[in-house]
């Protein structure tokens, strides 16, 4: 079993079945009787919409565990979602990112096995997302991917199966989604919730311009003046100058690996481009921003958003990539 823990969305693959569970990372929690309610899909739903006693958390910020419990609660519902009835103890693949300190990485080995886990494995995100977007990682040659998730986004040059180098900023969907609820409470007096900030993101978001006519939308929010419910309409280009700031920290993060980046590698990368993973990856005309501030064609992984999960299933497969990526003690 293949998972991709994320700060925003949870997948699983199973050998032979490909992916079984697609999920957001959310628990709707009775905060009277401290036991879960919900889980994914059902639980995301209940973010802002709740009675006083529910409240809907995400055990996972910044691409760690920060609530053991919740999270250990969820990973075991969504095992249970992924086996057949009767199923074993499956043996795990868990991505997880690259910066994480020791600690955090046993936050996740515990969890697994709380959940059920027979044995676990570890492997970085960067590596896996290369895997799964089919880059040639068991060559010698460089390859630079940016996997941008929920919570953390992770430049890496990877080749023979390793990351060279590899900068991890905790900068990523989740902090465009905070500066478009910041901008839109700073300039129209309008709060909104990160639902509605999210679906934002998603039909207006874009990290570069175009010389085609912009889309507008309008959006309902409380009114800070009157304390009112309100609709504004905003355009496509608020939306852009709301995100930039988060951009350039991950744009910078990208030139800070190409600086360092050993000569033959970056003549790999210079022939075969820049590869963007992750649900970030989606943003409309990201892949333009980074072309033009590093010079460098740029082009989105098939799939971006599974790319991590498909890799866990690589590594499945390939017995050899088993001993030589994951942790070297799979316990």
């Amino acid at each position: 079993m293949g998972i991709d823990l994320g700060t925003a969305n949870t997948l699983i693959c199973v050998s032979g079945k490909g992916i079984v569970l697609e999920e957001p990372s959310v628990v709707a929690i009775d905060r009277d009787k401290k036991v879960p309610l919900a889980f994914g899909e059902e639980a995301k739903k209940m973010i802002g919409k709740t009675s006083g006693n529910i409240i809907a958390v995400r055990p996972l910020k910044d691409g760690v565990i920060a609530d053991f419990e919740n999270a250990r609660l969820m990973l075991e519902e969504f095992i249970r979602r992924s086996q057949d009835r009767g199923g074993t103890s499956p043996r795990m693949v868990i991505g997880v990112p690259t910066g994480i300190t020791e600690v955090e990485r046993r936050a996740v080995k515990n969890a697994a096995r709380e959940a059920g886990a027979r044995e676990i494995g570890l492997i970085d995100e960067p590596v896996a997302a290369a895997l799964g977007a089919g880059l040639p990682v068991m060559e010698a040659t460089g390859n630079l991917l940016i996997d941008i998730g929920g919570g953390t986004t992770e430049v890496a040059v990877i080749s023979l199966q390793n990351n060279v180098l590899c900068e991890s900023v905790r900068v990523a969907g989740d902090e465009l989604t905070e500066s478009i609820i910041q901008y839109i409470k700073k300039v129209h007096n309008l709060v909104i919730g990160e639902r509605t900030a999210e679906n934002i993101k998603i039909k207006l978001g874009s990290a570069y311009p175009t010389d085609q006519e912009e889309p507008v939308m309008e959006i309902r929010g409380i009114h800070l003046i009157s304390g009112l419910p309100r609709t504004i309409t905003i355009k496509a280009g608020e939306v852009r100058e709301s995100i930039a700031e988060p951009l350039s920290i991950i744009v910078d993060a990208v030139k800070r690996t190409l600086e360092k980046t050993p000569p033959e590698l970056a003549a790999d990368i210079i022939d075969r481009g820049i590869i963007l993973a992750g649900g970030g990856a989606l943003l409309r005309r990201l892949d333009t921003l980074i072309a033009h501030e590093t010079g460098i064609i740029t082009h989105v992984a098939e799939d971006p958003l599974r790319c991590v999960v498909r890799g866990t299933e690589e590594v499945l497969k390939n017995s050899k990539l088993l001993e030589r990526i994951l942790d070297k003690d799979l316990r």
